[in-house]
């Protein structure tokens, strides 16, 4: 069985900014990895970003739960928002792609 993996997109306020400006990337790089390490889960990749999204990181996580606790506790700071993405494997999206069902679409 995979290690479930998410993309965690975060964009700071602006006292999440401050507080980055104050102790820096690496050491958010390192409190993140702190915390998801508490949800038994890694951190595979971590980048800081131009744009709408300040940052891209990719977790794994043992569950959804999990990946959804970390959220809350992030926009729960006040200090940045977060989008979560869970991310499938191209086995996984085999194995999707061979379940078979009948299914009706809206109208049909």
């Amino acid at each position: 069985m995979e290690v479930p993996k998410y993309l965690v997109q975060a964009t700071y306020t602006d006292e999440g900014v401050k507080g980055l400006r104050e102790k820096g990337g690496t050491a958010r790089v390192e409190a993140v990895r702190e915390a998801v390490a508490q949800l038994g889960g890694g951190v595979e990749s971590f980048y800081f970003a131009f744009g709408e999204v300040d940052t891209y990181v990719v977790v794994d996580l043992p569950d959804n739960a999990s990946a959804a606790s970390l959220g809350l506790a992030v926009s729960g700071s006040g200090r940045a928002r977060t989008k979560t993405v869970v991310l499938l494997s191209p086995a996984e999206v085999d194995d999707a792609a061979s379940k078979e069902f009948d299914y009706r679409p809206p109208g049909g």
